[in-house]
């Protein structure tokens, strides 16, 4: 047996190795389509329908691709809301490359999802976008998660690609995404390099195609759809690799100016990460500060500013905007949710176990609460305490039902008892008793798994813990410049954003914004000359580690690697911990290892920052305040603010309305999906 059909028969021994749970009996379907590579037909392939669950995947049909490319798969579909169809050819000739012969390294993928189109086209674009937006549910062709992240998944495939033709989607065209960003740069590259080898361009094309795959491991995968799930779910791990392809395989003709490929644009460059972020707008957002996830995987976002406005930081007005998991808005396109006393969200968002959404504001200074069709629940000023709330913050749900939420500018702790507004109270305020006595500026919280609470302190460098049940037994802990988001991991791991760092710089930045604010004025304008003065390294922002006693974890703090002036934290499903931004010019993400090494890449300990040395970069983001992952594994960024001294100050009239910041941009598969709503510390979708 030649090497070749070896391989290739391992491929349909891969086949043959996943479940074939037939479906049970019921109507007869038909899916047609065409495979193509390079634009052209791909002969004699194998392809192969199967229905995605949280099981194995269950094999629904199979066929061979005639001359033409084109196949006709008949099954029986049981149309379950849980399941996911999808379609991979293996195999086959490339038409592009006539005599070429057979390509065991060749497997394509089409994510169809709960749709049942007439005709689907399978090719180098529909495999990378079904790829990209599955990286956490795919091991070689089997595809498995829960029925709201393959949900979420399948439906953003049309995001980038045309099912029908195999061209480009709507997202990645529009304004927003096709000359703003270098990610259909990026796309089309990746097609062209995996479209040199599924055709063959060179007899070697595809031995080097998957050596530049090869991943940390340094197994080298055997087919080119395994290759690009390593791509994909360590997108920044030798990326010049796959682009040194591009040249290989579609060098520049003599007396021509652009290469022979199959797709366009391609890069010039190579990237510092194969991410592909789309950016999305609309549904009355306008500075999106917190975000989070409700139970179908839609997007809540809180507002500073109103869409449109000469918007100045003495002005917080926004409003509540929503977001399907595929970027759709679901709010009114520009005035987004209105009423119950909301004006002005800044990070305080957080939704119950019914998926109604709480808010806190800066314009009204007041707790708004919201259904999960933005009707507001609230009377409409809102739960203000006859009038008592100062600038409000963060606010979280805990576990068993009770709301907790912070005043910034009177350093008051307000709690709502299982929810209930009728035994709602303010618990203290100024520096009188704990647990307010042990806060400056009170930011953010989160409660732990032995329902404590950790609140981060903008004026102060300093996390304050207190028990739920008991606050006036505060305590203070250590940590950098300056608290913003704080979140906590799965052990209990305490990780806090600090905006102004560790270094002595940071600690005389800090005092000069609390100098502002004893004095009676707004620390926000010297908090945030000091924030955009940053630059990334031993003098920029950090982030500290604290171990559920309080005390440091080694690696604390973290700096660098995409840490600049961070504002907050998310965890992921593994403990990765994610960090964002506010930086100008704007500046990337980053990603930090968590306690659980074992899922980061080899010889990594906690604290060592998984991300590039300047993070993650995608184009598309302006100075951003909140990140979050969704049950599908996406890290969603919002662009908070885009011009700071528009924010600040009255500038000329063409920049008067660029204070907010303008759209989400979500980089599709790169983290553990995470179960939403978050109430708690984050967790997998499978944890309870």
């Amino acid at each position: 047996m030649t090497k070749s059909k070896a391989i290739w028969h391992s491929i349909l021994a891969l086949f043959a190795g996943i479940a074939v749970t037939l479906a049970p009996a019921s109507a007869q379907e038909q899916l047609e389509g065409q495979v193509l590579a390079a634009g052209s037909p791909l002969a004699h392939a194998t392809v192969t329908l199967f229905s995605a669950s949280s099981g194995a995947p269950a094999q629904l049909s199979r066929t061979e691709t005639s001359t033409d490319g084109r196949f006709t798969l008949r099954y029986s579909d049981p149309h379950s809301d849980s399941t996911s169809l999808y379609v991979v050819a293996a195999g086959g000739e490339p038409s592009a490359n006539k005599g070429s012969g057979n390509n065991p390294s060749a497997a394509l993928l089409t994510v169809v999802g709960a749709t049942r189109p007439a005709k689907v086209t399978i090719n180098e674009m529909t495999t990378i976008a079904s790829v990209w937006t599955h990286a956490q549910f795919l091991d070689g062709t089997a595809i498995r998660g829960t029925a709201l992240g393959l949900r979420i998944a399948a439906g953003n495939v049309p995001n980038f690609v045309d099912l029908a033709n195999g061209g480009y989607g709507i997202a990645i065209q529009d304004a927003l995404n096709s000359g703003q960003t270098p990610t259909m740069a990026n796309f089309a590259t990746l097609a062209n390099v995996l479209a040199g080898c599924v055709t063959q361009v060179k007899p070697d094309a595809c031995s080097r195609f998957l050596a530049a795959t090869t991943p940390r491991s340094g197994k080298t995968p055997t087919d080119t759809l395994t290759a690009l799930e390593g791509v994909a779910r360590d997108s920044s791990y030798q990326p010049e690799r796959l682009f040194a392809l591009l040249d290989e395989f579609y060098p520049v003709p003599d007396g021509k100016n652009l290469r022979p490929t199959p797709f366009m644009p391609y890069l010039t460059w190579a990237p510092s990460a194969w991410v592909l972020p789309l950016k999305f707008s609309g549904g009355g957002l306008s500075a999106p500060g917190r975000m989070m996830f409700d139970s179908k995987g839609n997007l809540w976002a809180g507002n500073n500013f109103i869409v449109g406005a000469q918007n100045q930081d003495a002005l917080w007005d926004g409003n509540l905007s929503e977001f399907a998991p595929n970027g759709r808005p679901l709010s009114p396109m520009t005035t987004g949710f209105t009423g119950g006393g909301l004006e002005g969200v800044g990070y305080g968002l957080a939704i119950d176990a019914n998926d109604n959404v709480w808010v806190t504001t800066y314009g009204s200074r007041t707790i708004a609460k919201f259904d999960n069709q933005g009707k507001p629940l609230t009377p409409p000023e809102g739960y203000n305490f006859n009038h008592q709330l100062g600038l409000m913050q963060g606010i979280i749900v805990a576990p068993n039902g009770d709301v907790w939420a912070v005043g910034i500018s009177k350093n008051q702790l307000v709690y709502f008892p299982g929810g209930d507004p009728t035994k709602a109270r303010i618990v203290c305020e100024g520096r009188s008793v704990e647990p307010c006595k042990s806060f400056a500026g009170p930011f953010h919280l989160a409660i732990d798994k032995q329902d404590r609470i950790w609140v981060s302190n903008t004026l102060g460098a300093w996390v304050t813990r207190f028990p739920a049940s008991d606050p006036s037994k505060a305590e203070k802990f250590p940590t950098g410049y300056s608290g913003g988001g704080l979140a906590i991991d799965g052990q209990g791991n305490v990780w806090v954003a600090n905006h102004l760092g560790s270094s002595d710089r940071g600690r005389d930045l800090l005092q000069e914004t609390v100098k502002v604010a004893e004095a009676g004025g707004n620390p926000d304008p010297p908090l945030v000359r000091a924030m955009v003065g940053m630059r990334q390294g031993a003098d920029g922002g950090s982030i500290t580690i604290l171990h559920p006693d309080g005390s440091e974890a080694p690696g604390s703090p973290v700096v660098g690697h995409g840490i600049v002036v961070p504002w907050t934290v998310a965890v992921d499903g593994n403990d990765h911990v994610w960090v964002s931004n506010f930086s100008n010019p704007p500046d990337p993400f980053a990603e930090i290892c968590g306690y659980r090494t074992d899922t980061c890449p080899p010889g990594m300990k906690m604290g060592d920052p998984i991300s590039p040395p300047n993070g993650f970069v995608g184009g598309g983001m302006q100075m951003h305040v909140d990140v979050g992952v969704d049950p599908a594994g996406s890290v969603w960024i919002g662009n908070n603010w885009q011009d700071w001294q528009a924010g600040l100050e009255r500038v000329e009239e063409a920049r008067s309305t660029l204070a907010g910041g303008q759209g989400l941009v979500v980089f599709y598969g790169m983290a553990k999906p995470v179960h939403a709503p978050l109430i708690g510390p984050a967790r997998g979708p499978d944890e309870r």
